[in-house]
């Protein structure tokens, strides 16, 4: 159920995100979808690719710090509330949201939300009890290749 996040670090320099964006490119590794934070000095990069190891590798060869987090793809009503709801879950289960992004696909009627909890299976095991889908590696995949 959970998946797999590269999270890489880069300086907040001209050119450095291009830099990164052109070794996926040049080995053939589609960005499935994106987050980036930044600050005056650096900015984390957090992206969804279906070769996420092999992703690491060569950008750390090029001189990238990355490292692979666990996140889960929730399918969320997209609808006023739709968000609430799933907030409302994981509050009452004693769980804290580190943070969230959208994805750019959608499922079917829903929305697909990217989520990293501070406790991930006891989130998992929230939803699953709240009878919410959790999209699994193989099923977002396929999606995003449409």
């Amino acid at each position: 159920m959970k998946l797999k996040q590269l999270s890489v670090f880069l300086e907040n320099k001209h050119g450095r995100l291009r830099e990164l964006c052109a070794v996926l490119a040049e080995n053939g590794i589609n960005i499935i979808t994106l987050s980036l934070a930044d600050t005056e000095q650096f900015g984390i990069l957090r992206l969804i690719v279906k070769e996420h190891n092999h992703a690491k590798t060569l950008l750390e060869e090029k001189g990238f710090v990355a490292k692979l987090t666990d996140v889960i793809a929730i399918e969320v009503s997209d609808q006023p509330g739709g968000l609430s709801e799933i907030l409302r879950i994981e509050e009452n289960s004693g769980i804290g949201v580190e943070y969230m992004y959208a994805f750019t696909i959608k499922s079917g009627e829903n929305a697909v939300l990217l989520f990293r909890f501070d406790d991930m299976d006891k989130a998992v095991a929230a939803l699953q009890n709240a009878h919410l889908n959790i999209l699994g590696s193989v099923e977002l995949y396929q999606r995003a290749e449409g």
